[in-house]
C-alpha cells in the first residue's frame, strides 16, 4: 500500500485555482491580515479564519443568544447557534454549486452574527437606541468589531487577526443603510462584495424564513392553515407531498422550503452571473449591485412570507411581551454601568479608558448571553442579590 501524503495548503490552493468558477475569491490571492503571519501547512487562510471563529468565546456564547424564542420557552426553538450553522450550511450547499469558496462563505456566515446583543432583535434595537449620539450600534459593525477588538487569542495585541476578505465581507454581507455611518478606511465603499458575502446574506434569509416559520407554527402561534394560505407554504407542501404521501409533516415541509429556495438561488445566480458576463472578481467588484439573488416569482413569493412573519409571528403578542421584556433589560444594563462605570468589572473599565465609557459599556451588553444579562439585571437591582 503506498504511502499517505497529506495535501498541504499550497496543493490545496492548486486545487482552488483548479476548481473554482473565475469570479470566485482564492485563499491564495488574499489581501492578507493586519499583521502579518505566517501560513499554516495544511490550512489555506480562510479555513483557518474559520476555525479561530469557531474557537472564540463570542461563537460559543451564540448557544445562549436568543433567534426569535426566547430560550426559556423551550429546548427545541432555534438559538443565534443554531441558527449560524443553519446559515453555514445552507451556505456551503450554495456554494459548492456556483464554484465559490466555501472556506470564506463558511467563515463569513460562522461570524454573521457574533455581534447580535443579548434577546435577539429586541436587545440589538434598545442598544440602537441607547448609542444615539454616541456612534450608533448595527450587528454587523459589531461582529467586526468582535473579531477586530474583542477577543483575545494572542495577548500581544486584540483582535483574531482574520484576513482582509473575512473581514470585509461579515461588514458588507448585508447592503449598508443610507444614511449609515461610514465604512472603516480600508474598505472601498465603491466596491461590490464578493459573491461569497452576498451568498451569506441570502443564505441567512433562507435559513431564518425557514426555520422562523417552523418554529412559529411549533409554538402555536402560527397555525399550518396559515402557511397553506401562502405560495411558498403551498409549493413546499406539494414538493413534500410527492415524497411522503398525503398530509406530510412538519419537518418534511421545511426541508422542501429550503430545498424551493436554495435551488432557485443557485440556478437565479448562475443565470444572473452568465447574463452579466462576470469573469472575475474584479467584475463583481464592479458591478453596480447586488449578483445573487432569487428570481422574480420567488423573489416575491419570499416577500410574502416575510410579511406574514412579521404581521402574524414577530409581532405577536406574546413575542412582543417578551420583546418589550428585553429591551427594559438591555436599557437598564446599559444606562446602571454608564451612569456608574466603577460597577463594571475591571478589564472592562480599563477598555472604556481606551474606547470611551458608552462604547465599551455596549460592548460588554451586547455580548451578554440571555441568562446572563438577566443575572446581571439581578445582581444590579434585586436588593439580596449577592453582587
Amino acid at each position: 500500500m503506498p504511502p499517505v501524503i497529506p495535501l498541504g495548503r499550497e496543493a490545496l490552493e492548486d486545487r482552488e485555482a483548479r476548481d473554482l468558477a473565475p469570479f470566485a475569491a482564492r485563499s491564495r490571492d488574499s489581501r492578507g491580515r493586519a499583521r502579518p503571519e505566517p501560513d499554516h501547512p495544511y490550512r489555506p487562510r480562510f479555513a483557518r479564519d474559520r476555525d479561530r471563529i469557531v474557537h472564540s468565546t463570542a461563537f460559543r456564547r451564540l448557544e445562549s443568544k436568543t433567534q426569535v424564542f426566547i430560550i426559556d420557552e423551550g429546548d427545541h426553538y432555534r438559538t443565534r447557534l443554531t441558527h449560524t450553522l443553519e446559515v453555514a450550511q445552507v451556505g456551503r450547499t450554495a456554494a459548492r454549486a456556483l464554484g465559490l469558496n466555501e472556506d470564506l462563505v463558511e467563515a463569513v456566515a460562522l461570524a454573521h452574527d457574533l455581534g447580535h446583543a443579548p434577546f435577539g432583535h429586541a436587545g440589538s434595537e434598545a442598544l440602537e437606541e441607547c448609542l444615539r449620539g454616541h456612534g450608533g450600534f448595527e450587528h454587523n459593525r459589531q461582529s467586526l468589531r468582535v473579531v477586530d477588538l474583542l477577543e483575545r487569542r494572542d495577548p500581544r495585541y486584540r483582535g483574531l487577526n482574520l484576513t482582509f476578505e473575512v473581514r470585509e465581507s461579515i461588514l458588507k454581507k448585508k447592503p449598508a443603510p443610507a444614511g449609515g455611518t461610514p465604512l472603516p478606511q480600508d474598505f472601498d465603499p465603491r466596491a461590490a462584495p464578493l459573491l461569497e458575502a452576498q451568498l451569506v446574506d441570502l443564505a441567512d434569509e433562507v435559513a431564518y424564513l425557514a426555520h422562523d416559520l417552523d418554529d412559529a407554527v411549533r409554538s402555536g402561534i402560527l397555525p399550518d392553515r396559515a402557511v397553506r394560505e401562502l405560495e411558498l407554504g403551498r409549493r413546499a407542501e406539494h414538493l413534500a407531498g410527492e415524497r411522503h404521501g398525503d398530509d406530510p409533516p412538519r419537518r418534511a415541509r421545511v426541508s422542501a422550503l429550503i430545498e424551493l429556495l436554495v435551488t432557485d438561488l443557485v440556478e437565479a445566480t448562475a443565470a444572473r452571473l452568465a447574463r452579466e458576463r462576470v469573469r472575475s472578481t474584479a467584475d463583481v467588484r464592479a458591478f453596480g449591485g447586488r449578483l445573487v439573488g432569487f428570481s422574480g416569482d420567488v423573489a416575491r413569493a419570499a416577500a410574502e412570507l416575510k410579511e406574514r412573519l412579521f404581521e402574524s409571528v414577530y409581532r405577536h403578542w406574546r413575542v412582543m411581551r417578551m420583546w418589550r421584556k428585553a429591551k427594559r433589560f438591555v436599557t437598564a444594563l446599559f444606562t446602571a454601568h454608564v451612569e456608574a462605570p466603577d460597577t463594571l468589572p475591571p478589564e472592562w473599565r480599563r477598555w472604556a479608558d481606551e474606547c470611551g465609557l458608552e462604547r465599551a459599556v455596549c460592548d460588554y451588553v451586547a455580548g451578554m448571553t440571555d441568562r446572563f444579562a438577566q443575572q446581571e439585571f439581578e445582581r444590579l437591582f434585586h436588593p439580596f442579590e449577592k453582587p
